[in-house]
């Protein structure tokens, strides 16, 4: 598996409150949950292909026939 890309993110503070609160609603972490839905974004706009669908696919919260 190849890892992954590290990069600053500046943010608004405002919405990174707002990122904070989503994110525990979700149980992820800040990080992981701008990661889940910058993917989600990118796989309903068709960039990301197939390959990235299967990774979405693994969210725990979801069935795998369930829409995202």
């Amino acid at each position: 598996m190849a890892g992954k890309k590290s990069f600053l993110l500046r943010m608004n503070p405002e919405l990174y409150e707002v990122m904070e609160k989503w994110a525990a609603d979700e149980l992820r972490s800040v990080n992981g949950h701008i990661e889940y839905l910058l993917r989600d974004a990118a796989l309903r706009s068709g960039r990301l292909g197939r390959k990235g669908q299967q990774s979405v696919n693994k969210d725990p919260k979801r069935s795998p026939g369930e829409d995202i």
